[in-house]
């Protein structure tokens, strides 16, 4: 059975840094497409950034660009969202996410993939 659990998450003021992780079991993070999502209440779900299997390749969308980065550490079967320079827009529920994809691969459609933990919230204040 696959679980990803995420954590990090809370309340900071802009200008400030969270990192998330998602801790995997039942599959290997550097063996999967990974990525993060986050949502807004009446909002789609949206691509933040994800990663080919083994974090070779890596996507950014165009408000994570410079601020957020995505990375795994193989021995804690984890992936991490370092995010900085956080804005109040970044207030949002963030998932994690996994699937099967083929190597050098980067998804970043919600819909690409199978297995999501439950979220952490982020809030961030002015």
């Amino acid at each position: 059975q696959v679980q990803l659990v995420e954590s990090g998450g809370g309340s900071v003021q802009a200008g400030g840094s969270l990192r998330l992780s998602c801790t995997a079991s039942g599959i290997t993070v550097s063996s999967y497409c990974m990525g993060w999502f986050r949502q807004v209440p009446g909002k789609e779900r949206e691509g933040v950034t994800s990663t080919s299997t083994g974090g070779g390749r890596t996507y950014n969308a165009d408000s994570a660009k410079g601020r957020f980065t995505i990375s795994q550490d193989s021995a804690k079967n984890t992936l991490y969202l370092q995010m900085n320079s956080l804005k109040p827009d970044d207030t949002a529920m963030y998932y994690c996410a996994a699937t099967k994809c083929s190597s050098g691969a980067v998804l970043r459609s919600a819909g690409s993939y199978t297995y999501w933990g439950q979220g952490t919230q982020v809030t961030v204040s002015s």
